[in-house]
């Protein structure tokens, strides 16, 4: 074919990619296009969020690329499903190509696209690339999918030891992008402005380049992933999950160093990736989960907890430190570590006995690194809801988990400074500090810093009570 249109969307590169390769070998000429999705930004009511900001680097440095090769990012805001079949007729496109996404708005969206495109006889193809094996890939004996982690696992890395454990890499040609000029490219044009936002830069940098560049100083780490994950103040994780998700980075770039050397750390790493393709394959099987429980009798929990608890909790102001430091880093640079995931959520779900939708939605606004499969899977799984979940009763207690991911206080202190000054014993629970150590440490409890809001130990008899009263 003569021209072709390479849809790009959760997948902001110009390395391994799958569609844009394939693109690049079938037509003549190649023009890549980004939509800003208007239904997609309607949902994002704070016009400050970093992570459109993230979007539009790693976008100004594909322009920044394909400038130089005399060629340009198209751009549009609105409705995809309108926007890509009058891009084609503009541009006289024959195919159109993209990566394929799983979550339920994206594959209604790229349906209706796709039958809108063929009934003018234009050329779809959609590719797998965002993850590395599909959820018809992977299956039991009886030819279902899993709904259990390690037997998916274990076929997981049966298939890919198949394959001699490569994961190669699609090939983009420099030589067949369209060459035009683009007056309103996402450099010469105020993009921010155009959709509504505000520039807002945090602490990542979006793009390639920075993303690779991470990737390659987690080599120094990473043999001792296994261990280290857990332990958030030693910052030895690898940073790449908004670049991921973001597509800064493809699925195989993260596999190939997974297999550089046979290493806990490695295999640590590669298991993690495993969990996102198990995810990602759940959500594409059973869109349902969005908005309802894997398993469907958790939908009639009676949730008791208290809005004014939950508000303390966004807020970090619930009087458990783990909590509340983990709380606030979120709300001030839109990053979570993965421990600190797993303690807030089960404390929401089954200290403060709040539903597991309305931390996962608060997670939906302000992670960096949003992804909803992801994120659904792990709020379902803390709340024992979930495909392959933790048992309902198993509940983290917020001090012992403290203690043994936190045992300094080291992370605390950075996110709580008020307090700075208690001892390492008791910089878990502030609360057991009697007048003097309060005084010593610069601390009131009550004043200084919240008493507990809850009491761990009736909140976890009323947990079990409420789980067992659906079961």
């Amino acid at each position: 074919m003569k021209r072709a249109l390479t849809w790009i969307r959760r997948d902001l590169r110009l390395h391994d990619h799958h569609a844009l390769s394939e693109s690049l070998k079938s037509a003549d000429e190649t023009i890549v296009v980004f939509i800003f999705d208007e239904t997609i930004l309607e949902k994002l009511h704070n016009k400050n969020d970093l992570r459109v900001t993230f979007i539009m680097q790693s976008l100004k440095e594909i322009e920044t690329t394909l400038a130089k090769l005399g060629s340009s990012l198209l751009v549009r805001f609105g409705n995809p499903v309108t926007l890509i079949p009058q891009i084609v007729d503009e541009y006289k496109i024959e195919g159109v190509f993209f990566n394929r996404d799983y979550e339920p708005y994206a594959k209604l969206r790229d349906s209706e696209v796709t039958k809108r495109l063929r009934a003018k006889d234009v050329g779809v193809a959609s590719y797998k690339d965002s993850v590395f094996y599909e959820k018809n890939e992977v299956l039991n004996g009886s030819g279902e999918i899993y709904k259990v982690f390690t037997p998916y696992k274990n076929k997981w890395l049966e298939k890919f030891h198949a394959q001699e454990d490569t994961a190669s890499e699609y090939f983009i040609s420099n030589k067949k992008f369209y060459q035009y000029k683009n007056p309103k490219n996402v450099l010469d044009t105020d993009w921010f402005y155009e959709i509504g936002f505000i520039e807002t830069p945090g602490v990542l940098i979006g793009g390639s380049k920075e993303a690779l560049k991470l990737l390659t100083q987690f080599r120094q780490y990473i043999s001792n992933y296994k261990e280290a994950r857990d332990v958030p103040a030693l910052e030895q994780t690898s940073n790449l999950s908004t670049y991921i998700r973001m597509g800064n980075l493809s699925v195989r770039d993260m596999i190939r160093l997974s297999i550089e050397k046979k290493n806990p750390g490695y295999e640590t790493w590669l298991s993690e990736i495993i969990w996102r393709d198990f995810y990602h394959m759940i959500l594409d099987a059973y869109p349902r989960i969005e908005n309802n429980s894997f398993k469907p009798q958790y939908d009639a929990i009676k949730w008791i907890g208290k809005k004014e608890d939950f508000e303390k909790w966004c807020d970090g102001q619930t009087g458990f430190p783990i909590v509340d430091s983990a709380m606030r880093c979120l709300n001030a640079t839109g990053l979570m570590h993965n421990r600190l995931r797993m303690i807030v959520a089960s404390f929401l779900t089954k200290t403060l006995l709040i539903n597991w939708r309305l931390g996962e939605k608060y997670f939906a606004e302000k992670l960096y690194d949003y992804d909803m499969a992801a994120n659904n899977g792990g709020w379902q799984w803390s709340a024992s809801t979930g495909v392959d979940a933790q048992p309902y009763f198993r509940i983290f207690n917020p001090y012992s988990q403290s203690e043994k991911f936190d045992s300094e206080g080291l992370f605390i202190r950075r996110w709580c400074p008020e307090l700075d000054g208690i001892s390492n014993k008791k910089i878990h629970a502030p609360q057991e500090m009697d007048m003097f150590e309060q005084a010593q440490s610069g601390c009131v409890v009550g004043k200084d810093y919240p008493y507990p809001i809850v009491d761990y130990k009736s909140q976890r008899d009323k947990a079990l009570k409420m789980y067992k009263e659906i079961r």
